[in-house]
């Protein structure tokens, strides 16, 4: 059997529309919401703390978080080696001080105020190299990554994403950034409102079973994950070892 492939729904006329595969969340695509949820509320939170300044998000995919920065940011640019993402987001998204170039991350390095680099870095192979780069073209660094404890199946090291080289727990998270920058915030992202009593109804009233028994697990999800939205994380201290990603502000 097949596996279904999904595209992303009504695009503007002349903008190529891009494929889920796995490696890059993607907006427009209803089955998708949650995980574009969970990295568009990140993009928000860091778009408050970069008016007025020159952003550079690496590895930006798609390109909507770009756009997003370049509300209050004073330039962005997006940066993408990939030729069908940076075709698409260079016809999608055309605010001005908003552009995109297709270059590898390692080697683009225009100066900036802020580097933002979200939910790419248990990608790379060497990720000491490439902070070291961050540091030396930008002022501040925005990182995040997701935790391996609450990405991966329960008993498993590892969530079996084929695109990761290495996933993360908090305190090795730190130490990998404290090893190159001198000041590091680590925040986590964790469930709130819709997503957190969802998150309670399958630990404490089974409702995994449940819905299965009724045979409404389809109807259910087709309805739950397109309702979902940013007020349904929550980006906070506390016990990082349960947060879904971490957030990591970071200054050399």
């Amino acid at each position: 059997m097949n596996a279904t492939v999904y595209v992303q729904r009504d695009q503007p006329p002349g903008v190529p529309p891009l494929e889920l595969t796995g490696e890059r969340t993607l907006p427009d695509v209803p089955e998708e919401n949650y995980w574009f949820q969970r990295h568009l509320v990140v993009y928000e939170w860091i778009r408050q703390r970069v008016g007025g300044l020159r952003v550079v998000d690496m590895a930006c995919g798609e390109g909507y978080g770009s756009d997003v920065l370049s509300r209050s940011a004073s330039s962005v640019v997006g940066v993408d080696a990939n030729p069908d993402a940076h075709e698409h987001a260079k016809a999608r998204y055309t605010r001005p001080g908003l552009r995109f170039e297709r270059d590898m991350i390692q080697l683009f390095a225009e100066p900036c105020d802020a580097v933002v680099f979200l939910q790419t870095i248990e990608h790379v192979e060497d990720p000491g190299e490439l902070l070291e780069h961050f540091k030396r073209i930008g002022d501040v660094a925005y990182i995040s990554t997701p935790n391996v404890l609450t990405l991966a199946p329960k008993g498993a090291e590892r969530s079996g994403n084929p695109w990761h080289v290495h996933e993360y727990r908090a305190q090795e998270f730190r130490d990998l950034l404290e090893r190159h920058y001198s000041r590091v915030e680590l925040l986590g992202l964790f469930h709130a409102r819709m997503l957190r009593l969802h998150e309670l109804a399958i630990r404490h009233a089974r409702w995994d079973d449940v819905h299965a028994k009724l045979g409404v697990t389809k109807r259910f999800y087709d309805r739950f994950v397109p309702a979902i939205s940013g007020r349904d994380f929550a980006l906070r201290t506390g016990d990082l070892d349960k947060a879904l990603d971490f957030v990591a502000v970071c200054r050399a």
